[in-house]
């Protein structure tokens, strides 16, 4: 995202700045609400449905020769966890400064789009903090739905993603309708295709609306369902080993 700077230091730097949001906001647990974190910080939330995007940061003048407050205006959603991550997005932009100054990175050395990621890796460890969240997961064995559940602010793909910026080596895919929608690993290297075992798992979780766990060797895929009444979607995990070449 900026040169010289590695991924660790990257992460090490983002995650100071959640743990300084979550103190300032009283959080010592999952899950976290974005709301009581704004809130705290002294952000003010409004709705505004005529804007394009899903939610907007600003600062609004104030009156009277009081100071501008902060403001997120977000448009309204029907799905909790798409509101949770709009509004974690711009307390991401709001603790911008936080993490450049903490990164020692000047911010206008950077892109907008470089901010903006910023912003969303700052947004995903605010509802998943890397501590709490890489404990739960070995924990749980990197079970989805038991993560979801301890943490349902945040979505099912976005704790799917989260995992992959954990060390256990890992390959997520997500089927939507059938279809393979993304298929990442955070192995380097060249990502395999799927494999025969993949498939099969896959197979099973969509037609049975259940998890299921299969054995390829050494190695273990496991996948779930996130069904809903008009759209399928499944996210499947499999273990890599690191020594054995899939190509």
């Amino acid at each position: 995202m900026y040169p010289g700077l590695t991924a660790e230091d990257l992460g090490a730097g983002l995650d100071a700045v959640v743990v300084e949001l979550l103190d300032a906001a009283h959080v010592d647990r999952p899950p976290v609400d974005a709301s009581a974190v704004a809130e705290a910080l002294g952000i003010a939330v409004a709705t505004d449905d005529r804007q394009h995007g899903r939610g907007r940061y600003v600062r609004l003048r104030g009156v009277r020769g009081r100071p501008a407050r902060p403001t997120i205006l977000l448009r309204s959603d029907p799905r909790p966890e798409r509101y949770q991550w709009a509004l974690a997005h711009e307390i991401g932009e709001h603790a911008a400064h936080r993490a450049f100054a903490r990164l020692g990175v000047d911010p206008r050395e950077g892109s907008p789009s470089a901010r903006e990621r910023l912003a969303s890796h700052l947004a995903g460890r605010l509802l998943l903090p890397t501590e709490w969240f890489s404990r739960d997961a070995a924990a749980c064995r990197w079970d989805l739905l038991a993560l979801k559940a301890r943490y349902p602010t945040a979505s099912h793909e976005l704790i799917a993603r989260r995992m992959l910026e954990l060390p256990e080596p890992a390959i997520f895919t997500v089927f939507d309708q059938g279809e393979v929608s993304w298929r990442r690993s955070n192995v380097p290297g060249p990502v395999p295709p799927l494999s025969r075992p993949e498939m099969t798992c896959w197979r099973v979780v969509h037609r049975r609306n259940r998890p299921e766990e299969v054995r390829d060797g050494m190695r273990t895929i496991r996948a779930w369902p996130v069904h809903e009444e008009a759209w399928k979607r499944e996210i499947v995990r499999t273990e890599v080993e690191m020594d054995v070449n899939y190509e």
